[in-house]
Protein backbone atom coordinates (compact mmCIF):
# COMPACT_ATOMS: atom_id res chain seq x y z
CA UNK A 1 0.00 0.00 0.00
CA UNK A 2 1.53 2.92 -1.32
CA UNK A 3 3.30 5.38 1.35
CA UNK A 4 2.43 3.36 4.31
CA UNK A 5 4.79 1.79 7.06
CA UNK A 6 4.44 -0.49 8.60
CA UNK A 7 6.65 0.37 11.44
CA UNK A 8 3.98 3.06 12.88
CA UNK A 9 1.41 0.53 13.05
CA UNK A 10 0.06 -1.55 15.87
CA UNK A 11 -0.38 -5.49 14.90
CA UNK A 12 -2.04 -6.72 13.85
CA UNK A 13 -4.10 -4.26 12.10
CA UNK A 14 -6.34 -4.40 9.47
CA UNK A 15 -5.74 -1.25 6.98
CA UNK A 16 -7.87 -0.09 4.78
CA UNK A 17 -7.28 2.56 1.62
CA UNK A 18 -9.59 5.07 1.51
CA UNK A 19 -8.21 6.40 -2.14
CA UNK A 20 -8.91 2.15 -2.82
CA UNK A 21 -12.68 2.70 -1.83
CA UNK A 22 -12.62 5.48 -4.12
CA UNK A 23 -11.55 4.16 -6.74
CA UNK A 24 -13.61 0.97 -6.61
CA UNK A 25 -16.90 3.82 -6.08
CA UNK A 26 -15.67 5.71 -9.94
CA UNK A 27 -16.24 2.25 -11.04
CA UNK A 28 -19.15 1.80 -9.62
CA UNK A 29 -20.80 5.14 -10.67
CA UNK A 30 -20.17 4.48 -13.80
CA UNK A 31 -22.11 0.85 -13.73
CA UNK A 32 -24.88 2.79 -11.96
CA UNK A 33 -24.67 6.01 -14.86
CA UNK A 34 -24.38 4.18 -18.28
CA UNK A 35 -26.88 1.63 -17.21
CA UNK A 36 -29.74 3.04 -14.76
CA UNK A 37 -28.85 0.30 -12.34
CA UNK A 38 -28.78 0.79 -8.71
CA UNK A 39 -25.67 -0.78 -6.28
CA UNK A 40 -26.11 -1.34 -3.38
CA UNK A 41 -23.39 -2.20 -0.22
CA UNK A 42 -23.58 -5.32 1.00
CA UNK A 43 -23.02 -5.20 4.63
CA UNK A 44 -22.33 -9.02 4.79
CA UNK A 45 -19.47 -8.53 3.06
CA UNK A 46 -18.20 -4.41 4.04
CA UNK A 47 -19.56 -2.77 6.75
CA UNK A 48 -16.78 -0.31 8.34
CA UNK A 49 -18.43 2.52 8.80
CA UNK A 50 -15.70 4.72 8.90
CA UNK A 51 -15.87 4.52 5.36
CA UNK A 52 -19.45 5.12 4.54
CA UNK A 53 -19.03 8.79 3.57
CA UNK A 54 -17.41 7.90 0.23
CA UNK A 55 -19.89 5.79 -0.56
CA UNK A 56 -22.69 7.82 0.18
CA UNK A 57 -22.16 9.97 -2.58
CA UNK A 58 -22.02 7.42 -4.89
CA UNK A 59 -24.45 4.18 -3.73
CA UNK A 60 -28.12 3.94 -3.84
CA UNK A 61 -28.21 2.54 -0.46
CA UNK A 62 -27.26 -1.13 1.98
CA UNK A 63 -28.17 -4.47 1.33
CA UNK A 64 -29.23 -5.81 4.69
CA UNK A 65 -29.39 -9.72 6.18
CA UNK A 66 -30.55 -9.18 9.56
CA UNK A 67 -32.22 -6.19 12.23
CA UNK A 68 -28.59 -4.76 12.90
CA UNK A 69 -27.06 -4.75 9.95
CA UNK A 70 -30.66 -2.84 8.81
CA UNK A 71 -30.13 -0.65 11.38
CA UNK A 72 -26.68 -0.35 10.88
CA UNK A 73 -27.45 0.58 7.08
CA UNK A 74 -30.35 3.07 7.90
CA UNK A 75 -27.96 4.92 10.96
CA UNK A 76 -24.64 5.19 9.45
CA UNK A 77 -25.60 5.32 5.35
CA UNK A 78 -28.69 6.69 5.38
CA UNK A 79 -29.79 5.86 1.87
CA UNK A 80 -31.99 3.01 0.71
CA UNK A 81 -31.81 -0.39 3.17
CA UNK A 82 -32.67 -3.50 1.42
CA UNK A 83 -33.52 -6.28 3.40
CA UNK A 84 -33.23 -10.18 2.70
CA UNK A 85 -33.10 -13.05 5.27
CA UNK A 86 -33.60 -16.91 5.05
CA UNK A 87 -36.43 -16.62 8.06
CA UNK A 88 -37.89 -13.52 10.25
CA UNK A 89 -38.34 -13.47 13.61
CA UNK A 90 -41.39 -12.33 15.02
CA UNK A 91 -39.74 -10.16 17.76
CA UNK A 92 -37.74 -8.60 15.74
CA UNK A 93 -39.40 -7.85 12.14
CA UNK A 94 -41.51 -5.25 13.28
CA UNK A 95 -38.42 -2.86 14.03
CA UNK A 96 -36.87 -4.26 10.96
CA UNK A 97 -39.25 -3.54 8.66
CA UNK A 98 -39.62 -0.02 10.00
CA UNK A 99 -35.97 0.05 8.71
CA UNK A 100 -36.45 -1.07 4.93
CA UNK A 101 -37.76 0.38 2.11
CA UNK A 102 -37.41 -3.09 0.40
CA UNK A 103 -38.27 -6.40 1.78
CA UNK A 104 -37.14 -10.04 0.14
CA UNK A 105 -39.09 -12.92 1.58
CA UNK A 106 -37.39 -16.32 1.44
CA UNK A 107 -40.46 -18.66 0.99
CA UNK A 108 -44.20 -17.62 0.30
CA UNK A 109 -44.71 -19.35 4.25
CA UNK A 110 -42.72 -16.45 5.19
CA UNK A 111 -44.45 -14.14 2.92
CA UNK A 112 -47.87 -15.07 4.39
CA UNK A 113 -46.83 -14.74 8.05
CA UNK A 114 -45.54 -11.48 7.41
CA UNK A 115 -47.84 -10.14 4.94
CA UNK A 116 -50.23 -7.88 7.23
CA UNK A 117 -47.38 -6.61 9.14
CA UNK A 118 -45.41 -5.49 6.45
CA UNK A 119 -48.37 -4.26 3.82
CA UNK A 120 -49.87 -2.15 7.09
CA UNK A 121 -46.23 -0.54 8.56
CA UNK A 122 -46.46 3.35 9.14
CA UNK A 123 -43.42 3.26 6.01
CA UNK A 124 -44.76 -0.18 4.01
CA UNK A 125 -41.78 -1.31 2.09
CA UNK A 126 -41.56 -3.04 -1.54
CA UNK A 127 -41.77 -6.29 -1.06
CA UNK A 128 -40.20 -9.49 -3.42
CA UNK A 129 -39.76 -13.33 -3.27
CA UNK A 130 -36.53 -14.50 -3.53
CA UNK A 131 -35.81 -17.22 -6.09
CA UNK A 132 -33.43 -20.15 -7.00
CA UNK A 133 -33.09 -21.10 -10.52
CA UNK A 134 -31.54 -24.04 -9.82
CA UNK A 135 -28.69 -22.61 -11.47
CA UNK A 136 -25.04 -21.57 -10.65
CA UNK A 137 -21.52 -21.38 -11.63
CA UNK A 138 -20.46 -20.71 -8.65
CA UNK A 139 -17.61 -23.38 -7.91
CA UNK A 140 -17.31 -23.25 -3.73
CA UNK A 141 -20.09 -25.58 -2.54
CA UNK A 142 -20.14 -23.67 0.60
CA UNK A 143 -21.05 -20.04 -1.37
CA UNK A 144 -23.48 -22.33 -4.21
CA UNK A 145 -27.19 -21.05 -2.94
CA UNK A 146 -28.74 -23.21 -6.24
CA UNK A 147 -27.31 -26.75 -4.66
CA UNK A 148 -29.49 -29.64 -4.36
CA UNK A 149 -31.08 -28.73 -1.54
CA UNK A 150 -30.70 -25.11 -0.65
CA UNK A 151 -32.83 -23.62 1.41
CA UNK A 152 -32.34 -20.29 -0.24
CA UNK A 153 -35.60 -19.06 -2.40
CA UNK A 154 -38.48 -20.67 -4.07
CA UNK A 155 -37.98 -22.57 -7.40
CA UNK A 156 -39.81 -22.62 -10.17
CA UNK A 157 -42.71 -25.15 -9.28
CA UNK A 158 -42.94 -23.69 -5.95
CA UNK A 159 -44.92 -20.67 -7.56
CA UNK A 160 -47.48 -23.04 -8.64
CA UNK A 161 -51.14 -21.62 -6.75
CA UNK A 162 -49.53 -19.03 -5.24
CA UNK A 163 -50.68 -15.19 -4.64
CA UNK A 164 -48.69 -12.65 -6.05
CA UNK A 165 -50.73 -9.49 -5.20
CA UNK A 166 -48.68 -6.95 -3.53
CA UNK A 167 -45.38 -8.53 -4.72
CA UNK A 168 -43.80 -5.94 -6.89
CA UNK A 169 -40.09 -7.94 -7.14
CA UNK A 170 -38.18 -10.82 -7.96
CA UNK A 171 -34.79 -11.34 -5.88
CA UNK A 172 -31.86 -14.12 -6.87
CA UNK A 173 -28.60 -14.04 -5.70
CA UNK A 174 -26.79 -17.49 -7.30
CA UNK A 175 -23.22 -15.60 -7.82
CA UNK A 176 -19.82 -15.82 -6.25
CA UNK A 177 -17.01 -13.64 -7.36
CA UNK A 178 -18.02 -13.63 -11.09
CA UNK A 179 -17.68 -12.26 -14.12
CA UNK A 180 -20.65 -10.60 -16.12
CA UNK A 181 -20.65 -13.58 -18.15
CA UNK A 182 -22.23 -15.85 -14.92
CA UNK A 183 -24.68 -13.20 -14.28
CA UNK A 184 -25.80 -13.23 -17.91
CA UNK A 185 -26.37 -16.93 -18.55
CA UNK A 186 -28.26 -17.05 -15.21
CA UNK A 187 -30.59 -13.95 -16.17
CA UNK A 188 -31.20 -16.38 -19.24
CA UNK A 189 -32.17 -19.29 -16.89
CA UNK A 190 -34.50 -16.96 -14.89
CA UNK A 191 -36.31 -15.45 -18.11
CA UNK A 192 -37.37 -18.34 -18.84
CA UNK A 193 -38.30 -20.40 -15.59
CA UNK A 194 -40.49 -17.10 -14.23
CA UNK A 195 -40.36 -14.70 -17.19
CA UNK A 196 -44.67 -15.21 -17.12
CA UNK A 197 -44.04 -13.30 -13.72
CA UNK A 198 -42.09 -10.03 -15.41
CA UNK A 199 -45.22 -8.12 -15.97
CA UNK A 200 -46.27 -8.35 -12.60
CA UNK A 201 -43.29 -6.69 -11.14
CA UNK A 202 -41.27 -3.45 -11.16
CA UNK A 203 -38.19 -4.36 -9.69
CA UNK A 204 -35.83 -7.57 -9.77
CA UNK A 205 -32.23 -7.84 -7.45
CA UNK A 206 -29.38 -9.54 -9.28
CA UNK A 207 -28.27 -9.91 -5.77
CA UNK A 208 -24.42 -10.10 -5.12
CA UNK A 209 -21.45 -11.83 -6.38
CA UNK A 210 -20.85 -9.46 -8.89
CA UNK A 211 -16.78 -8.90 -8.69
CA UNK A 212 -17.64 -4.98 -10.24
CA UNK A 213 -14.46 -3.69 -9.28
CA UNK A 214 -12.19 -6.03 -10.59
CA UNK A 215 -9.22 -5.93 -13.11
CA UNK A 216 -10.55 -8.34 -15.38
CA UNK A 217 -14.03 -8.06 -15.00
CA UNK A 218 -16.38 -6.74 -18.51
CA UNK A 219 -18.04 -3.70 -16.89
CA UNK A 220 -19.34 -2.31 -20.73
CA UNK A 221 -20.70 -6.30 -20.71
CA UNK A 222 -22.61 -5.27 -17.57
CA UNK A 223 -23.51 -2.40 -18.48
CA UNK A 224 -25.45 -3.47 -21.84
CA UNK A 225 -26.78 -6.46 -20.41
CA UNK A 226 -28.71 -4.24 -17.83
CA UNK A 227 -30.15 -1.86 -20.40
CA UNK A 228 -30.95 -4.66 -22.69
CA UNK A 229 -33.05 -6.15 -19.48
CA UNK A 230 -34.71 -2.72 -18.43
CA UNK A 231 -35.85 -1.55 -21.77
CA UNK A 232 -37.41 -5.42 -22.44
CA UNK A 233 -38.96 -5.30 -19.14
CA UNK A 234 -38.39 -1.79 -17.52
CA UNK A 235 -37.45 -2.75 -14.60
CA UNK A 236 -35.65 -1.12 -12.24
CA UNK A 237 -32.50 -3.65 -11.22
CA UNK A 238 -30.54 -3.58 -8.17
CA UNK A 239 -27.14 -5.42 -7.80
CA UNK A 240 -25.44 -5.61 -4.14
CA UNK A 241 -21.70 -6.83 -4.65
CA UNK A 242 -20.15 -7.05 -0.92
CA UNK A 243 -16.31 -8.06 -1.88
CA UNK A 244 -17.07 -5.37 -5.18
CA UNK A 245 -16.91 -2.66 -2.99
CA UNK A 246 -13.68 -3.08 -1.49
CA UNK A 247 -11.64 -5.11 -3.55
CA UNK A 248 -7.72 -5.04 -3.12
CA UNK A 249 -8.40 -1.90 -0.50
CA UNK A 250 -6.80 -3.47 2.61
CA UNK A 251 -4.06 -5.43 3.69
CA UNK A 252 -3.80 -7.24 6.83
CA UNK A 253 -0.51 -6.30 8.97
CA UNK A 254 0.93 -9.25 11.21
CA UNK A 255 4.19 -9.86 12.72
CA UNK A 256 6.09 -13.09 13.37
CA UNK A 257 6.00 -13.89 16.83
CA UNK A 258 8.27 -17.38 16.86
CA UNK A 259 9.65 -20.31 14.59
CA UNK A 260 8.82 -23.76 14.99
CA UNK A 261 10.61 -26.80 13.19
CA UNK A 262 8.65 -29.56 12.92
CA UNK A 263 9.61 -31.32 9.96
CA UNK A 264 8.34 -28.06 8.84
CA UNK A 265 9.47 -24.74 9.09
CA UNK A 266 6.62 -22.64 10.80
CA UNK A 267 6.26 -19.45 11.63
CA UNK A 268 3.72 -18.08 14.03
CA UNK A 269 2.32 -15.16 13.79
CA UNK A 270 0.40 -12.55 15.91
CA UNK A 271 -2.86 -13.20 13.89
CA UNK A 272 -4.87 -16.28 13.16
CA UNK A 273 -7.13 -18.17 9.87
CA UNK A 274 -9.97 -19.07 11.98
CA UNK A 275 -10.78 -15.86 14.04
CA UNK A 276 -9.21 -13.09 11.71
CA UNK A 277 -9.73 -14.59 8.44
CA UNK A 278 -11.76 -17.39 8.25
CA UNK A 279 -12.69 -17.57 4.89
CA UNK A 280 -8.81 -18.60 4.86
CA UNK A 281 -10.14 -21.74 6.05
CA UNK A 282 -13.85 -22.16 5.05
CA UNK A 283 -13.86 -21.55 1.33
CA UNK A 284 -10.84 -22.31 1.11
CA UNK A 285 -8.72 -19.57 -0.53
CA UNK A 286 -4.52 -19.03 -0.18
CA UNK A 287 -4.71 -15.57 0.51
CA UNK A 288 -1.52 -13.36 -1.55
CA UNK A 289 1.27 -11.72 0.98
CA UNK A 290 3.22 -9.13 -0.33
CA UNK A 291 6.74 -10.56 -1.35
CA UNK A 292 6.08 -14.03 -1.27
CA UNK A 293 5.39 -16.71 -3.57
CA UNK A 294 4.38 -20.42 -4.12
CA UNK A 295 7.18 -22.98 -2.35
CA UNK A 296 9.64 -23.53 -4.47
CA UNK A 297 9.83 -19.98 -6.14
CA UNK A 298 12.04 -18.76 -3.35
CA UNK A 299 14.86 -20.33 -1.54
CA UNK A 300 13.04 -19.88 2.36
CA UNK A 301 9.74 -22.09 2.72
CA UNK A 302 7.65 -21.52 5.55
CA UNK A 303 4.30 -22.58 7.02
CA UNK A 304 2.20 -19.27 8.58
CA UNK A 305 0.53 -20.49 11.42
CA UNK A 306 -1.98 -18.92 13.76
CA UNK A 307 -1.63 -17.84 17.15
CA UNK A 308 -5.08 -19.66 18.44
CA UNK A 309 -4.54 -23.73 19.85
CA UNK A 310 -6.55 -24.86 16.80
CA UNK A 311 -4.34 -27.46 15.11
CA UNK A 312 -5.51 -26.05 11.92
CA UNK A 313 -5.14 -22.40 12.46
CA UNK A 314 -2.72 -22.53 9.47
CA UNK A 315 -2.86 -20.03 6.74
CA UNK A 316 -0.54 -21.83 4.06
CA UNK A 317 2.67 -22.76 2.89
CA UNK A 318 4.93 -19.61 1.25
CA UNK A 319 8.45 -19.15 0.25
CA UNK A 320 10.59 -15.91 0.68
CA UNK A 321 13.47 -14.19 -0.58
CA UNK A 322 15.21 -14.44 3.23
CA UNK A 323 14.60 -16.47 6.41
CA UNK A 324 12.24 -14.65 8.22
CA UNK A 325 12.85 -14.05 12.25
CA UNK A 326 10.98 -13.19 14.90
CA UNK A 327 9.56 -9.32 14.43
CA UNK A 328 9.16 -9.57 10.84
CA UNK A 329 6.00 -7.93 9.38
CA UNK A 330 3.87 -10.32 6.87
CA UNK A 331 1.66 -8.46 5.16
CA UNK A 332 -1.48 -10.24 3.73
CA UNK A 333 -3.56 -8.55 0.84
CA UNK A 334 -7.28 -7.87 -0.47
CA UNK A 335 -8.07 -8.87 3.17
CA UNK A 336 -10.85 -5.63 3.70
CA UNK A 337 -13.57 -7.43 2.87
CA UNK A 338 -15.10 -10.60 4.36
CA UNK A 339 -12.20 -10.13 7.81
CA UNK A 340 -13.97 -7.65 10.55
CA UNK A 341 -17.57 -8.71 9.20
CA UNK A 342 -16.52 -12.39 10.47
CA UNK A 343 -14.05 -12.26 12.63
CA UNK A 344 -14.21 -13.40 16.30
CA UNK A 345 -12.17 -13.37 19.82
CA UNK A 346 -11.62 -17.28 19.75
CA UNK A 347 -9.38 -18.24 22.59
CA UNK A 348 -9.42 -14.96 24.04
CA UNK A 349 -7.07 -13.68 20.82
CA UNK A 350 -7.76 -9.85 20.57
CA UNK A 351 -9.01 -8.68 17.62
CA UNK A 352 -6.53 -6.84 15.06
CA UNK A 353 -6.55 -3.09 14.94
CA UNK A 354 -8.44 -0.98 12.22
CA UNK A 355 -6.83 1.74 10.20
CA UNK A 356 -7.77 3.66 7.53
CA UNK A 357 -4.67 5.19 5.17
CA UNK A 358 -5.14 7.45 2.31
CA UNK A 359 -2.48 6.32 -0.26
CA UNK A 360 -3.25 9.75 -2.31
CA UNK A 361 -2.24 11.87 0.99
CA UNK A 362 -0.60 9.80 2.97
CA UNK A 363 -2.42 10.14 6.17
CA UNK A 364 -2.55 7.56 8.51
CA UNK A 365 -5.35 6.93 11.87
CA UNK A 366 -6.79 4.12 13.99
CA UNK A 367 -10.12 4.48 14.28
CA UNK A 368 -10.90 1.24 16.35
CA UNK A 369 -8.89 -0.21 18.78
CA UNK A 370 -9.72 -3.66 20.78
CA UNK A 371 -9.36 -5.47 24.54
CA UNK A 372 -10.31 -7.38 26.86
CA UNK A 373 -13.69 -5.31 27.60
CA UNK A 374 -14.76 -6.53 24.05
CA UNK A 375 -13.69 -9.80 25.11
CA UNK A 376 -15.80 -10.04 28.27
CA UNK A 377 -19.04 -8.08 27.45
CA UNK A 378 -19.56 -10.61 24.64
CA UNK A 379 -19.96 -13.18 27.68
CA UNK A 380 -21.91 -13.53 30.47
Amino acid sequence: MDRLNLNDLPSPCYVVDRAAIERNMRVLDHVQRDSGAQVLLALKGFAMWDLFEPMRATLAGAAASSLHEARLGREKLGKQVHLCAPAYRDDEFGEAVSLADHVTFNSFAQWRRFKIRTTTAARPPLCAIRINPQYSQATTPLYDPCAAGSRLGVTQSGFKGEDLRDISGLHFHTLCESNVDALENTLGVVERKFGRYFEQITWVNCGGGHHITREDYDVDRLVQLIVRHRDRYGHDVYLEPGEAIALDAGVLVTTVLDIVDNEVRTAVLDTSATAHMPDVLEMPYRPRIEGAAAVGEKPHPYRLGGLTCLAGDVIGDYAFDRPLNVGDKIVFEDMAHYTMVKNTMFNGVNLPTIVVHDSNSGQTRIVRRFGYEDYLNRLS
